[in-house]
């Protein structure tokens, strides 16, 4: 086995957005079971997250995940993840073999105040960004669903870091598999400074 197992440690620094998207748009994405979560009339939210995981982690690596929705399911609130890329192929291995998640290769390229993802010659994603400036230390929990054949599986994951509002321009690519989202126009976007992440085992659910 060439990933470690669950939990995950993972130490590093983040960015989140958040975005208020179209549920009908994103219903697709979305395994029927679940039941989006409208948090406005006929929007979901849903935000791309984007990290750099270094010393004192199980791996090093980068990551992109694309959430489209907050979803429920039994009462159980999370995110649903469709879509998610880091650069290192062990981090592949244990994200598909361990939580069902579709994570596939990329590279990241981390330059002042900016960061590029692409997938071979294609662009995904550029995220420029704003140094956060003023920021408080939480420690915070939440949830995201998975699929693995035909389960559906939870898995919890629980965060402590320097949170912070940056402002930021997200740039997602016309031929990025994520394009059709609606992703570009986050209404906020939270900076995770001196981050510790643990990512527990999931639990089968349905």
């Amino acid at each position: 086995m060439p990933y470690p197992s669950a939990p995950w440690i993972l130490k590093g620094d983040a960015i989140q957005t958040l975005n208020l998207v179209s549920v009908n748009q994103v219903k697709p994405l979305v395994p029927p079971e679940l039941d989006i979560i409208s948090v406005w009339p006929e929007k979901t939210l849903g935000g791309v997250y984007l990290s750099k995981y270094g010393s004192g982690s199980v791996l090093e690596y980068n990551e992109l995940i694309v959430a489209p929705a907050a979803v429920i399911y039994q009462g159980k609130i999370g995110v649903w993840v469709s879509h998610i890329y880091v650069d290192n192929a062990d981090s592949v291995a244990g994200g598909r073999e361990i939580w069902g998640l579709p994570k596939e290769l990329a590279d990241f390229s981390w330059e002042e105040k900016r960061v590029t993802v692409r997938q071979g010659d294609r662009l995904l994603c550029t995220l420029n960004y704003n140094q956060q400036s003023l920021g408080w230390r939480q420690r915070l929990g939440a949830a995201s669903f998975s699929t693995m054949g035909l389960n559906l599986l939870t898995f919890d994951f629980e965060f402590e870091a320097r949170l912070g509002l940056v402002g930021s321009k997200l740039e997602v690519a016309a031929d990025s598999p994520f394009a059709g989202i609606g992703l570009s126009q986050p209404f906020a976007t939270v900076g995770f400074e001196q981050m510790t992440l643990r990512v527990d085992a999931p639990k089968v659910v349905g």
